[in-house]
């Protein structure tokens, strides 16, 4: 076993290396060393930015940073803000990822012939970590993040990180941001693992190598309008996906091919797109990247998934509270008429989570709903949802995964290092669940 390194302490933050058999772990004197922050290896061999090698551990590796940002919290809105660290993982031919490493956030170097490039192989995902106020972070149904980037790959004949690989790395990722996430109720920390086929390829093949990459930014609300009614246009020219494409992953070429039809939606004034499926151009499909779910009375109606449309992970959950709180959901065709007495429309997605709909505009009539304020039901599901994202509810659905930071551990790195029989292995230290 290989076990030992100097990483590089920066200003504020402590690396805490794992000790090798038998011996003390040795710091260089340094006045910025604090207690509690801390650097844990994954199962398999992982370099920090030094070159440095720990083999043969079996914990996954966590770096918190812990100096304070200047942002404005209150104003973020939704868009790139540049965090500290990213996360980045690579795959041969043998489509088994190793050597995940935590690189200073910044530009990635890419062959002009690699295949994400030239044939559109690559997958993302999103998923959000909350700041609860104890301080300690929580990450909402990762795993689901995890499985249907497996899924997608599958159809992309990409090869995938593991679920538990895609956790840890999700985890790391976030601790090592850990100061970028919002304080409670003022936003998130959006979380964008990408996978994507990097290796140079000319003819029309998979390529040889892929890259797993994860990188973060602190959020607010997606729309302009947060929590507040938004005004949609059917789209009966363009389509977002058809029977046998690719709709039902999350791969990033469907994103590019709305494009179109949502920036002449905007210059009309609305705020985004309502598609329909390709084939009778009547039942409706998703927005342009959100669920949409259709309120009357006790029964709550969404697109079925059949391939054409991604399985959100904010409307699967929706749909799991929805049911726990009553109401009847459908998953079936949804014909765009219902729109036209609905009682209440609303979007879900992990950036907008619950999205109320004011108006919605079909073959130039305008529908409003709710007097165009935000619908009770909407209102009670977001409410609902989000109080279990964010910890303010007690999750009886063991869908979070707490994190706990820095100031949410009253426990010293010196009692753990005295007291932890695995020299490489410090997971429990790090207060995981």
């Amino acid at each position: 076993m290989e076990c030992g390194f100097s990483p590089q302490l920066h200003t504020n933050r402590t690396i805490l290396a794992p000790p090798c058999a038998g011996r003390r772990p040795s710091f260089p004197a340094t006045s910025s060393l604090k207690t509690g922050s801390q650097i844990h290896l994954p199962p398999s061999s992982l370099k920090i930015s030094n070159g440095a090698v720990c083999r043969a551990v079996t914990s996954p590796t966590y770096v918190e940073t812990t100096e304070a940002t200047e942002l404005d919290w209150d104003n973020i809105g939704f868009g790139l803000v540049p965090t500290d660290y990213m996360y980045v993982m690579k795959c041969s031919s043998d489509g088994i990822f190793t050597n995940g490493e935590l690189k200073k956030f910044g530009p990635i170097e890419l062959n002009p012939s690699a295949g994400v490039l030239n044939y559109g192989q690559g997958l993302f995902e999103g998923l959000k970590a909350y700041r609860k106020e104890d301080g300690s972070i929580l990450l909402f149904r990762p795993e689901e993040n995890a499985k249907r980037l497996i899924d997608g790959a599958s159809r992309m004949c990409m090869p995938a990180p593991t679920v538990e690989q895609f956790v840890d790395a999700v985890k790391m990722t976030v601790l090592a941001n850990n100061r970028w996430v919002p304080p409670t109720g003022k936003g998130s920390l959006y979380v964008r693992p990408l996978l994507m086929g990097s290796g140079a390829v000319l003819g029309l093949a998979p390529a040889p190598e892929y890259t797993f990459l994860i990188f973060v930014s602190p959020v607010g609300n997606y729309f302009k309008e947060g929590l507040a009614p938004i005004n949609l246009i059917v789209e009966d020219e363009y389509h977002r996906a058809t029977p046998g494409g690719t709709g039902g992953v999350k791969t990033i070429g469907n994103y590019a091919s709305v494009l179109k039809a949502q920036k002449l939606a905007k210059e009309k004034g609305y705020s985004d797109v309502l598609y329909l499926d390709a084939v009778h151009n009547k039942y409706l499909e998703e927005v342009s990247s959100c669920n949409i779910f259709v309120v009357k009375g006790n029964v709550i109606s969404t697109p079925e998934i059949k391939g054409t449309i991604l399985p959100g992970i904010t409307r699967k959950s929706i749909i799991d509270v929805a049911r726990s709180q009553g109401f009847q959901v459908e998953e079936r065709a949804v014909p765009v008429e219902e729109l036209l007495d609905a009682d209440e429309v609303f979007c879900t997605g992990t950036a907008v989570v619950v999205s109320p709909v004011g108006s919605i505009t079909y073959l130039s009539k305008r529908v409003e709903y709710g007097n165009r304020g935000v619908g009770v039901i909407s209102q009670q599901l977001y409410s609902a949802l989000t109080s279990l994202q964010m910890g303010l509810a007690e999750d009886h659905m063991g869908w979070t995964v707490q994190l706990k930071t820095r100031e949410a551990r009253e426990d010293t790195h010196w009692t753990m290092l005295e007291s932890y029989p695995h020299p490489c292995s410090f997971s429990k230290w790090a207060g995981l669940k």
